[in-house]
């Protein structure tokens, strides 16, 4: 099979070259999926650097989302969940390739009518905001939702997911293209967050369109960027600011007494570890997004602007996605755009 394999660390992601290697062979616990289309992640770009903090023994290939179809159940199964064909989508540590080996505990059903691409960019986005806004800070109908770089991957599907709840969305993002592109997924405001004044932006707006103590500010952040300290100015009695990640690179220090004078609530999220300490949950919120889906409340957001087909086409991905060029999930389909896009 061929594969983006690391033997080493480098720069960045231009330093990637695709090479053949020897093609997994059924596995007794593991499925062996032919992989259609590859999400890329900005870990990704850390662990080829060396930088991330699950580094695997060298040599090994990059990526971990993509989507595919089945062509060897694990040979030890009875009773496996998925058959030969099936059409699958999931992560696990070697995504850029033309085949992987996965457990069945990485695997979901690619939803009906969906392509391969935008089911490569759901098993990362999707969870971490579906179980930040709707398990973490309870978001429900009436809600004024703030989130930040909102035309990302997570952003995308937090926007869908605060809508489909029955929230008002005030969308973050840098540029005249990314606000365009929150809209279109469903937020009702848009913001820049390169103007300074964002937070009296945010202000005026709750004061204009909400009473009570509405009009102080919006009553859930979701932020996987580093803008909590900034946002603590537009929040409401009783909000909710979700701890999402760090994308701007640097991890805050919050004055604690504006958190106790608004009352407030600082909540974490890390969906990564639910199905090390909550594995009931995980279940929950995978269900919660199906549904959505099926009631067409939730769409894909694979990136559109450009297309990135071929395993050639991995370090270019990854290079437009560190530069933030891009908004949504940046996919690269592996197999080329006829069949990653095929649909049910």
């Amino acid at each position: 099979m061929r594969a983006v394999q690391v033997s080493e660390y480098v720069k960045g992601p231009l330093d990637l070259k695709v090479t053949d290697v020897p093609t997994p062979t059924p596995a007794t616990d593991k499925y062996l999926i032919e992989i259609h289309s590859a999400g890329t992640n900005f870990f990704d770009i850390l662990q080829i650097q060396g930088k991330y903090q699950h580094q695997p023994p060298l040599p090994w290939i990059g990526g971990a989302e993509f989507a595919g179809t089945i062509t060897a159940i694990p040979i030890s199964s009875k009773n496996p969940r998925f058959k030969v064909g099936d059409r699958v989508f999931g992560a696990t540590q070697g995504a850029y390739a033309t085949h992987v080996l996965a457990p069945e505990h990485t695997l979901l059903p690619v939803p009906a009518g969906w392509s391969f691409e935008d089911a490569a960019g759901l098993f990362v986005t999707a969870p971490t905001s579906y179980g930040g806004l709707v398990h973490r800070a309870g978001v429900k109908a009436g809600d004024w939702v703030l989130v930040h770089a909102a035309a990302g991957g997570v952003g995308l599907a937090a926007v869908q997911i605060a809508k489909a709840m029955g929230a008002t969305v005030v969308a973050t993002a840098g540029t005249e293209r990314k606000r365009q592109i929150a809209r279109e997924f469903g937020a009702d405001y848009v913001v820049d967050y390169g103007n300074r004044d964002w937070p009296e932006e945010v202000k005026k707006l709750c004061k204009e369109k909400r009473s009570g103590n509405g009009a102080a500010g919006v009553d859930i952040v979701y932020d996987p960027v580093g803008m909590i300290e900034a946002s603590l100015k537009c929040v409401a009695w009783n909000a909710r600011l979700l701890v999402i990640g760090f994308a701007a690179g640097k991890i805050e220090k919050v004055a604690l007494n504006r958190v106790l004078l608004k009352n407030v609530s600082l909540v974490g999220l890390h969906w990564g570890q639910y199905a090390k300490f909550e594995t009931g949950t995980v279940g929950d919120v995978w269900n919660g997004i199906f549904d959505l889906v099926a009631q067409g409340k939730f769409r894909g957001t694979a990136f559109k602007d450009e297309s990135f087909v071929g395993l050639e086409s991995v370090p270019k991905a990854l290079q437009a996605l560190g530069g933030r060029e891009t908004w949504g999930k940046v996919v690269v389909n592996v197999v080329g755009n006829e069949k990653a896009k095929s649909r049910l």
